[in-house]
């Protein structure tokens, strides 16, 4: 059996492109072909893995510059969209959890979509919607769509936005988050714990403190934050 605590994560990048439509933010989902292996069929933003060339001539720009630049490769390789590098805002990163048999260590950024149509490739992405965040996380509720759960955390920070605009002043001004899920099975399903919950460390899923956490259960999934 692979050790799966000696994964190493694989850079990558993802971008959230955001709009204004008739009834406030949205934002464009990808549906991954059925037959991948990490995260098949799921909805999902814009993203993919680092490649050699992301990298600068510069080394010393180092891992965001990559990020940045596969961000915007990836957004015009799936969706055929063209983004500017110097409108990205990065918004988070997130690294996969230790015992999975694929880590990813990415970096989230989020930028103002421009008008052109989306175009998928048609062979890692097989469909696309432009959502509300309130629309899509009802949609994953009654199983009409999957979400990985950085996706779903991200589209439940976005609730707080009536406007793109706002979403983008509010993000730009931010430091980033930084995600280290730690996952503790339940008896109906899984808790995801990060840095700032007061259980992360110790793995105490019922205590008074500090929470900052993701229930994965059956009856539904919900994200807590009370810092």
């Amino acid at each position: 059996m692979a050790n799966t605590s000696a994964i190493t994560p694989i850079p990558s990048a993802t971008v959230i492109l955001v709009r204004d439509g008739g009834a406030g933010l949205e934002t464009l989902l990808l549906r991954r072909n059925s037959k991948i292996a990490f995260h098949g069929g799921a909805w999902v933003f814009p993203g993919g893995r680092i490649d050699p060339e992301d990298y600068p001539a510069d080394q010393q720009q180092g891992d965001l510059a990559a990020a940045r630049q596969a961000a915007v490769r990836e957004a015009q390789e799936e969706a055929g969209l063209t983004i500017a590098l110097d409108s990205l805002a990065w918004i988070a990163h997130w690294t996969t959890p230790v015992g999975r048999p694929e880590r990813y260590s990415t970096w989230f950024f989020i930028a103002q979509a421009g008008s052109e149509a989306v175009q998928i490739d048609g062979g890692e992405i097989h469909d696309h919607r432009w959502m509300q965040p309130d629309l899509a996380l009802a949609a994953q509720r009654t199983q009409e769509i999957e979400l990985p759960p950085p996706t779903f955390v991200t589209l439940t920070k976005l609730l707080a936005y009536p406007s793109a605009s706002h979403a983008l002043t509010d993000f730009a001004r931010r430091e980033p988050e930084i995600f280290t899920p730690r996952y503790h099975k339940l008896d109906d399903g899984v808790c995801s714990l990060y840095v700032e919950d007061d259980g992360y460390e110790s793995g105490e899923i019922h205590h008074s403190g500090r929470r900052h956490r993701l229930w994965m259960m059956d009856s539904g999934w919900r994200y807590e934050n009370s810092l």
